[in-house]
């Protein structure tokens, strides 16, 4: 939020207050001295009024975890185990998941307490490719990728998908590039020709790929540069 915002958030301070508090250059962000009051204060930041200390910001996490089949895709469950708990982080309760994946789908699954960040790579008007390979209980026909490049009609939703990709890898597998995330949609598109999905697996989100390195259930930390693509 607008640090003058920020500050005026504290009983004591009035808006006004805040930003005569600012252009006096009493306030830093991270060891800089902040004039503008429209400078944008993140969680993440540590926030001082002369040697007071108001924020102390928290340590920005972004994680990659090979999700296994039969762990749900939430923070919290009463039945099942949770992606949080493969996690051993002590404040791991302060994460949040960008995306989800079904109980039975595995693959990449992208873990922060970032917000802005989460949302820039699930929000659909970004339209991030996500791939996926899928295995299927009946053969896979070149009429598949015809359909799917045109879009299938959701009567629930009452929209057309946008195109996806579809690459062949054998007669029940293959690889399929969508750039939207519908409601279990790759089990409805694969439903269209009545085939059903038998495996499911995410290999990427963006310019982020799963790590050949990690096992199901393993977990590493983005990279500088994996952070800075979304």
């Amino acid at each position: 939020m607008r640090l003058d915002r920020f500050l005026s958030n504290f009983p004591r301070f009035s808006r006004q207050d805040s930003r005569l508090l600012i252009s006096a250059g009493r306030l830093r962000v991270d060891g800089a001295v902040i004039h503008d009051p429209r400078f944008d204060v993140r969680d993440f930041q540590r926030v001082e009024l002369d040697d007071e200390l108001l924020q102390a910001g928290r340590r920005a996490q972004y994680w990659m975890l090979n999700k296994p089949v039969g762990v749900v895709s939430a923070t919290e469950h009463d039945e099942h185990r949770t992606v949080l708990d493969l996690l051993a982080e002590p404040d791991r309760h302060d994460l949040h998941l960008a995306g989800r994946l079904d109980l039975n789908t595995s693959g990449l699954l992208l873990i922060t307490n970032d917000g802005r960040w989460s949302r820039r790579i699930t929000q659909p008007q970004q339209r991030k490719p996500k791939v996926y390979l899928v295995d299927t209980e009946q053969p896979i026909t070149a009429e598949y990728a015809e359909v799917f490049a045109r879009g299938l009609y959701f009567a629930y939703e009452d929209l057309t998908t946008l195109p996806a990709r579809l690459e062949l890898l054998g007669s029940h597998s293959a690889r399929l590039t969508l750039f939207e995330g519908r409601y279990h949609q790759v089990k409805r598109m694969f439903g269209h020709f009545r085939n059903r999905v038998v495996a499911l697996h995410r290999e990427s989100m963006g310019e982020i790929h799963l790590d050949p390195a990690l096992a199901p259930g393993q977990y590493r930390p983005l990279t500088r540069a994996e952070i800075a693509s979304v």
